[in-house]
């Protein structure tokens, strides 16, 4: 289940950067919402352990409803 969420979490942070770099925003070291800057628009192995841990987060509650709802995630082998 850890290699199901890392893969997960790492997916959901290329998404939110590929909305962002579309939407025409870059990089920058600090936030900056005005000027479309922001630091976390780096690769997912770049990132601190703290956003990370974020991504983790929100795929292991997502895990966690769709198994409170019954249903199942196996791999395919």
């Amino acid at each position: 289940m850890l290699q199901l969420v890392e893969r997960l979490a790492r997916n959901t942070h290329e998404v939110w950067a590929r909305k962002r770099l579309r939407d025409g925003w870059t990089y920058g070291p600090e936030r900056n919402d005005q000027a479309k800057k922001h630091p976390d628009l780096v690769s997912y192995d770049a990132l601190s352990e703290t956003e990370k841990s974020y991504d983790r987060e929100v795929v292991s509650e997502v895990i966690k409803v769709i198994l409170a709802l019954g249903y199942t995630i196996e791999r395919k082998s």
